[in-house]
């Protein structure tokens, strides 16, 4: 890479910058408004899981569970959130293959109880 151009979509005018490198995060808005009334997010529409979860956000959701959510589980029971689309989530992909290596083992443990 040499450059980059971009054109501010107010003003139109382009610009145009040495730049050797780019890092692009994609992450940073959670493409997650089908979710609306399933799950609980945050403000920006994050999905919680686990300790992030409130009791008012486990009150709301009815959680029927003796047991809180596990690290990565949502506002509904046996349902996990990983990568990008959840609130905490540092928003890389080595986190998110991470993320969803835990959340393997704590299916199989939903699925044992």
């Amino acid at each position: 890479m040499e450059s980059v151009e971009w054109r501010n979509r107010k003003t139109r005018e382009v610009e145009k910058r040495s730049i050797t490198a780019l890092f692009s995060m994609i992450g940073a808005v959670p493409n997650s408004g089908w979710l609306e009334g399933c799950v609980a997010c945050d403000a920006a529409g994050f999905i919680k899981t686990g300790s992030d979860l409130s009791t008012e956000d486990l009150e709301r959701a009815q959680w029927p569970l003796n047991r809180s959510p596990y690290l990565l589980e949502t506002s509904l029971p046996g349902v996990f959130a990983v990568g990008d689309v959840r609130a905490g989530n540092v928003k890389r992909v080595a986190s998110a293959v991470g993320e969803g290596s835990i959340a393997v083992s704590l299916v199989h443990q939903v699925l044992a109880e």
